[in-house]
């Protein structure tokens, strides 16, 4: 762990996360620009760009030995193979939710990990809009602006409160009774960190997410007693030459293990 004591690191992560979010807001209330990339034309933003320049620059000073895994970053044959070569890196989504950025709403989020072997073991997420700063260290929970949070108890799954990609919500709305679907969150590190503050039951994410989207929530879920899984259970791994995610379910620990199971079966509906 970088540094002498392990809540010195959250300290200066969460000054760090203050002043990205502060950066990314100074953009949005100017005229900026805005472009898309890659086959599926996700947006981007100046805003993403001076926030991962920002983050990689700060981190690296936090951190200097760890190395650096960010959606705005090129991930080439050289970045990956040194970082796949490293125990510990910063994994980054500068803006999460930049559609929701772009748009001018509330929802969206900048997240860091700090992963080690492979499972993350710090994690930071902030909504500077709102002013929500959610704090994780493996092994002394999560907070949500100093204050610890839990995810909701209990393994029963009627009338839970949910949320997740529209065939997904519709397919539970149909399997669970009284299902509670939510308002959209743009942020997916956002909505799966719902779960960590028992603002939901569970959240879902469908295949196609990367390292960046998850791995903060992941820690923040964990530590908050819940469970983060792809739907037949299995933990999620990252820094790993291949960094897209399968679909996958949040809650906490007694309702997450009713759902694996509720799922068994039916494993082709959420393909």
């Amino acid at each position: 762990m970088p540094g002498s004591e392990p809540s010195k690191l959250l300290v200066g992560l969460e000054t760090i996360m203050r002043e990205a979010g502060e950066i990314a807001r100074e953009t949005s209330r100017g005229e900026f620009k805005r472009w898309t990339k890659g086959h599926d034309h996700s947006p981007v933003s100046e805003g993403d760009i001076a926030v991962n320049n920002f983050l990689c620059a700060r981190l690296g000073a936090l951190a200097p030995d760890v190395g650096w895994l960010s959606e705005e970053t090129e991930d080439d044959d050289a970045a990956r193979d040194i970082r796949l070569a490293l125990r510990r890196l910063w994994i980054v989504d500068p803006i999460d939710g930049t559609r929701a950025y772009i748009a001018g709403r509330d929802d969206w989020t900048v997240s860091v990990a700090l992963v080690e072997d492979n499972r993350p073991i710090a994690a930071a997420l902030y909504a500077p809009v709102t002013e929500e700063m959610f704090l994780g260290l493996a092994g002394t929970g999560t907070t949500l602006n100093g204050r610890a949070v839990q995810a909701s108890a209990g393994e029963v799954l009627s009338g839970a409160r949910l949320a997740g990609p529209k065939r997904y919500v519709q397919t539970f709305e149909r399997l669970v009774k009284d299902a509670r679907p939510q308002p959209r969150i743009h942020s997916l590190a956002l909505r799966l960190t719902r779960v960590a503050q028992g603002e939901l039951d569970y959240a879902l994410a469908s295949s196609g997410s990367h390292d960046w989207d998850l791995a903060a929530a992941d820690l923040l879920v964990h530590e908050a007693g819940g469970a983060m899984t792809g739907l037949t259970g299995q933990s999620l791994r990252y820094n790993q030459s291949d960094t897209v995610h399968g679909a996958l379910i949040a809650a906490g620990a007694a309702r997450h293990a009713s759902l694996i199971e509720l799922m068994r079966d039916r494993l082709s509906e959420f393909a």
